[in-house]
């Protein structure tokens, strides 16, 4: 009788990614934070078609380099992104 062969693993990141959509003069543009390796940026006339596009850049980078390519730096996920104003000195 022959062993039964289990799919490999799905992998799963740790939690949700967020995604950063800046508004720019002309049109948006849209990143994940946090990940390990690799950059993924999605763009668009709206926020939401800027949103769509990196949503789609994210299922093709990880058809292309699978699933684990989306780990975080140091499997410690963003857990809240902040944008705050800093003044530097010349």
């Amino acid at each position: 009788m022959l062993a039964a062969t289990l799919p490999p693993p799905i992998f799963a990141p740790p939690a949700p990614l967020k995604i950063v959509v800046e508004k720019h003069p002309d049109g948006y543009v849209a990143y994940p934070l946090g990940l390990a390796r690799g950059v993924i940026v999605g763009q668009g006339d709206s926020y939401d078609e800027a949103l769509a596009n990196v949503r789609s850049a994210i299922a093709f980078h990880v058809e292309t380099f699978g699933p684990e390519s989306l780990a975080a730096v140091d499997d410690s996920p963003v857990l809240e992104a902040f944008v705050a104003d800093a003044a530097v000195s010349a």
